[in-house]
């Protein structure tokens, strides 16, 4: 049976694994599911539809699956869902999703989310990912893997972040951030590739170097987004063994509707 804290409010028609642990005046509404080894701290708020992993750890006054933040809403039965083993700091907000976004909010597993942070409606968050305090992704942002983002980094509404990207503290970003791509300021501009990132993660030293020349060509070369994708299209057929990573950037840059930082 959870271990629920007397003062706590947890609904009876909510689905808590027997090794749950819920703080001290926490609320847990009726429509919400939470796994296996997650903990609860004192006086979250948790919500909606929404489901939660194993192993997460939601620390004190964090606000998880409220609706939605957008005029629209009507009171839809849409959700919020939560992978495993993710830490949420204090104060959090994640919304559920709206019908008009597809009616999920994810969150992705192994997620490393600071106090403050906001995650809008119908956002997509990979796994491995790092939102450092205050950092807010606006409803329907999409982020990879392994993605960092720094404190007080403000992502507009609908902006896709590629995986191994990282943005650089109070950054604001309005246009699509490539993989492996690191930026900063307001309006963020790229300030390079996320070389050191790649290593600590196993990327081969050949591997990095391709993507170095990637990203000189995409930023560094004077070509057009269309002529840099056919460039990197050249540069995988060249080197099969790491064509994964390259055809994942020449990819992201084709199928940006935003359009790219430049």
């Amino acid at each position: 049976m959870a271990q629920v804290h007397p003062t706590a409010l947890v609904d009876a028609q909510a689905e808590l694994s027997d090794d749950v642990s819920v703080g001290p005046y926490a609320i847990i509404g009726p429509k919400v599911r939470i796994g296996a080894g997650s903990t609860v701290g004192a006086h979250a708020v948790i919500s909606g539809r929404t489901t939660i992993g194993r192993n997460n750890r939601i620390f004190a006054h964090a606000a998880i699956g409220g609706e939605p933040q957008d005029k629209k809403y009507r009171g839809e039965d849409t959700e919020l869902v939560i992978g495993d083993d993710n830490t949420i700091r204090e104060f959090c907000t994640f919304n559920t999703g709206t019908a008009q976004g597809g009616g999920v909010t994810r969150i992705g597993s192994d997620n490393w989310l600071m106090a403050y942070v906001h995650i809008a409606h119908d956002v997509i968050l990979g796994d491995h990912c790092i939102l450092a305090n205050n950092a807010s992704l606006a409803g329907h942002a999409v982020v990879g893997d392994w993605v960092i983002l720094g404190g007080l980094t403000g992502v507009h509404q609908f902006v896709r972040i590629g995986a191994h990207a990282m943005t650089g503290g109070a950054t604001l970003l309005l246009q699509d951030l490539p993989p492996y791509v690191i930026c900063q300021g307001n309006p963020a501009a790229p300030h390079g590739l996320n070389s050191e990132g790649l290593k600590r993660r196993g990327f081969a030293p050949e591997a990095v170097t391709l993507l170095r020349r990637a990203y000189k060509a995409i930023y560094r070369e004077g070509m057009t987004v269309a002529e840099a994708a056919t460039s990197l299209a050249t540069l995988a057929d060249e080197n099969p063994a790491h064509r994964v990573h390259l055809d994942l950037l020449r990819g992201f840059v084709q199928e940006s509707t935003r359009g790219i930082i430049r």
